[in-house]
């Protein structure tokens, strides 16, 4: 490592990043790992320019398209269209027309001719499945690639160059081990202690999934498999747009002419086959290991154990095995099924060193945590309050920008997406709260505190414990459920609690240490290549079922070509820092994959960097960005401070944070309302924050008002006419005050501060909200207050006055993960 070359390699954020308040944190590596074994090898880049046509892309990096325009459009033509419809666009008068500059290519034929001159990665290919002694209606195909082609080209990626970790490490946070990323895990140095002195992990992370391919074709369901490696760091590999995960099968779901009962026991055998096949070489590389190229050149002798796979339950069965002799096939069969698992006698991991099961299957956080609330904890809560009470709370619910409003209720949804889940999660607490049970509003609540603890992305022992008593308080309240009879079934009340994704929860405790954080490998990530990456190929083949494996396999040759060149060229003509990278012209942190982002046709919205300019709170903790739109408005009466003074006025700003759970990160930016009465809004549009005033360690809990009183705004004053004092000069806010009347102690059920206004009596008897003007800056966040409604919710109140005809209210401390857990470390 006294090599100047080694300067590069990129040192983890885990270990970079600064210690907290009053936290002690220290690190370091461990003594064998991730040794370079030489320099200035090809990565992935620099094997795709190896190419028969390099000498000729020294001047044209499109080559053989005559340049980008003509490549994009053959890359849209590709992917959209079969190549009867190709044939038909390359014929229309439009793009044959003379004052049109003609296309290299006049034929589908002619264009995939060039396509195919183009540099290449993996390549895809067909084989035969047989199933001996037993008779399927069609042939079994497995399209795939070479898993270990596959891990090299990620392995190797220049985008992922700064974001890679290739040596373990140990963080103690005072005195505690950190557990985060797999490299940071007890699990890595148990595997690295059994490998040569030196050698680098390479960690294998696999996904699977069923799902239909095709409507046509008898409607043709396969489990696509994609690979990616955990070395690439996981915040950047759980987005599917930054390209860190690859689709290495599709593996077959065969039709079996045989006994019912003995269908899904063949074909699964028959899946685990195919994954045999399929991840042979990386078999081989775990247990003898392989020379391996980094993005920064660097060569590793590299070992390639598989550490973890991400499935849902029932495909996590399937993985898993029994023990029994397999030739009693009812035997072998009854047995697996008493156990809730798969009837293979063969299965793929068992020959793949450092492989384990019990270790690799990883907690999976959108069917364990955010299905599960939906299937069960959302249907006790509606069975309690009932579907009418209960959506009567949701559509009275302050509307705050960026959150999903329920303005029809919820009760009626049948089915929803992972983020719908989680807005639900945000508020049902405080919306079951004064209707529901205490106990089982604690036993409710304790299972919400144990999903938002699930998905942290960093644990201690401490943590882990604290997550586990969450759960342990459930189980100690969960009879409340069964005495309100809110666990119910087709026939009536369900008197237990067997509910396998219950039971599942109790393995996060188990598996962090051996795995690191669960939600880098939440099956979302999966979910979502399902759509980019599977089923538009198969959707443009011709649909005969004799050419149809062949027609696949050359279409999913020429997606992953068009989108390696798309790769090859950008580093071709540019040298960027590709991730996090912060574009100067707009000075916006682009939080995408960098390279599709810049060459997509819809370039994403990227998350604008208020810190790099604009308003800073004293500690530089918090960015504020005022909206452009305002107006001047002359304020006069005897009574102002501001007698004749312009004022600009404001309805809007935005205010910014880094990440509490990741410090690395901008978090995108949160719109903070601020409207005068309107005809939608009688009583005004306006949000919740938090300051911290000068003189007070202690936050201060206020509100937006800009409705019924004078100047109640944001604003700032003219610096026309006589000099303002600096304090004066800033942006303004008028905010009106709330005191706390409990703290989350007080009421262990629903464990939430309770606000109220604060108000004061004039002499005469009138009562009047109080109210002060404090500067901008002084806001730390945007947080939401739920109204306490009561036993029934008064039906004449909306969703836009909902915050002016109450006057006690809870401070949501579940509105989001940020928001909990800077609430849970800094206040309780």
């Amino acid at each position: 490592m006294d090599d100047p070359r080694c300067n590069g390699i990129p040192v983890p954020l885990s270990i970079r990043q600064p210690a907290g308040p009053g936290e002690e944190r220290t690190a370091r590596y461990h003594a064998n790992s991730g040794c370079i074994y030489a320099f200035d090898q090809p990565n992935t880049f620099e094997r795709m320019k190896a190419h028969d046509y390099e000498a000729h892309r020294t001047h044209n990096v499109y080559y053989p398209f005559a340049g980008r325009e003509e490549w994009e459009l053959a890359k849209f033509l590709s992917d959209n269209l079969n190549q009867g419809q190709i044939t038909q666009f390359l014929k229309l008068l439009w793009v044959q027309s003379e004052a049109r500059k003609a296309l290299a290519y006049t034929s589908a034929q002619q264009m995939f001719t060039f396509m195919d001159a183009l540099p290449k990665g993996p390549k895809w290919r067909c084989t035969t499945i047989h199933t001996e002694g037993y008779i399927t209606a069609h042939p079994v195909h497995l399209i795939w690639c070479d898993t270990l082609e596959v891990t090299r080209h990620i392995f190797g990626n220049p985008v992922f160059a700064n974001d890679m970790e290739f040596d373990l490490y140990e963080i103690k946070v005072n005195g505690e081990q950190e557990y985060g990323e797999w490299m940071s895990c007890s699990r890595a140095h148990d595997i690295q202690d059994q490998l040569p002195p030196g050698a680098t992990i390479v960690l294998i992370v696999l996904a699977s999934d069923k799902t239909p391919v095709t409507r046509q074709s008898g409607g043709l369901e396969m489990h696509p498999m994609f690979l990616t490696t955990a070395n690439i760091r996981s915040d950047i590999r759980m987005k599917a747009t930054a390209h860190a995960w690859s689709c290495i099968a599709y593996m077959p779901i065969p039709q079996f002419v045989c006994h019912p009962d003995f269908c899904s026991l063949l074909q699964a055998r028959v899946w685990h086959q195919c994954v045999d096949i399929v991840c042979e070489n990386l078999k081989i590389t775990a247990a003898t290991g392989t020379s391996m190229v980094d993005p920064s050149g660097h060569l590793r002798y590299t070992f390639t154990p598989l550490v973890a796979y991400t499935a849902d339950l029932p495909e996590q069965q399937m993985i898993a095995c029994v023990n029994v002799d397999p030739w009693k096939v009812q035997q072998f069969q009854e047995e697996a099924k008493a156990l809730f698992l798969s009837s293979v006698q063969l299965p793929f991991w068992c020959d793949w060193r450092f492989s384990d099961p019990a270790l690799f299957l990883a907690p999976d956080i959108l069917h364990t945590l955010h299905k599960f609330f939906f299937d069960h904890i959302f249907k006790w809560c509606k069975e309690v309050l009932g579907a009418d009470e209960l959506d009567s709370h949701f559509r009275r619910q302050h509307k705050r920008i960026g959150t999903h409003h329920f303005a029809h209720g919820v009760s009626h949804v049948q089915q929803m997406t992972r983020r719908e889940h989680q807005d639900i999660q945000h508020t049902i607490i405080a919306t079951i709260a004064g209707v529901a049970d205490v106990d089982f509003i604690r036993a409710i609540r304790a299972l919400i505190d144990f999903i938002y603890q699930a998905q942290s992305p960093t644990f201690t022992l401490s943590s882990i414990a604290a997550m586990s008593a969450s759960l342990g308080e459930f189980h100690r309240f969960k009879g409340a459920i069964i005495n309100t009879e809110a666990r119910r079934g087709t026939s009536g009340p369900i008197e237990h609690f067997e509910i396998p994704k219950l039971e599942l929860l109790t393995s996060f405790a188990r598996t962090i240490p051996n795995l690191g954080a669960p939600i880098q490998f939440t099956s979302e990530t999966s979910k979502r290549m399902l759509i980019t990456h599977c089923k538009s190929p198969f959707m443009r083949t011709s649909h005969q079922r004799a050419s149809f494996t062949q027609q696949i396999v050359r279409l999913l040759d020429r997606e992953d070509t068009a989108r390696q060149f798309d790769l090859y060229a950008l580093l071709h003509s540019k040298t960027l820092s590709l991730n996090n990278l912060i574009d100067n012209e707009f000075e916006e942190v682009i939080d995408i994959d960098p390279v599709f982002g810049y060459l997509s046709f819809s370039r994403p919205r990227p998350i604008r960097n208020h810190f790099l300019k604009g308003l800073l709170s004293e500690d530089s903790t918090v960015a504020f960005h005022v909206t452009l739109r305002s107006f001047i408005e002359f304020v006069n009466g005897s009574e102002s401070h501001f007698q004749n003074r312009l004022l600009k006025v404001w309805y809007k700003f935005r205010l910014q944070l880094h990440s509490d759970l990741c410090p690395h990160l901008v978090m995108p930016s949160q719109q903070v309302q601020a409207y005068p009465p309107s005809e939608a809004y009688p009583l005004g549009n306006c949000d919740v924050v938090l300051l911290r005033m000068q003189n007070d360690s202690e936050h201060q809990i206020f509100r937006y008002h800009c409705g019924t009183y004078p100047v109640r705004m944001v604003f700032t004053l003219s610096m026309r006419g006589s000099t303002l004092p600096p304090k004066l000069a800033e942006p303004l806010i008028y905010v009106q005050l709330f005191e706390v009347i409990s703290r989350p102690q007080e009421d262990p059920a629903v464990m939430m501060y309770r606000v109220r206004r604060r108000v004061e009596t004039g002499p005469d008897g009138t009562v009047a909200r109080v109210g002060m003007i404090v500067p901008l800056v002084d806001v730390t966040h945007a947080v939401e207050l739920i109204p306490e409604y009561g036993e029934r919710v008064n039906r004449d109140v909306t969703a836009a006055m909902s915050l002016e005809l109450y006057d006690t209210f809870y401070l949501n401390s579940f509105s989001d993960k940020e928001w909990y857990h800077s609430l849970h470390a800094d206040f309780w």
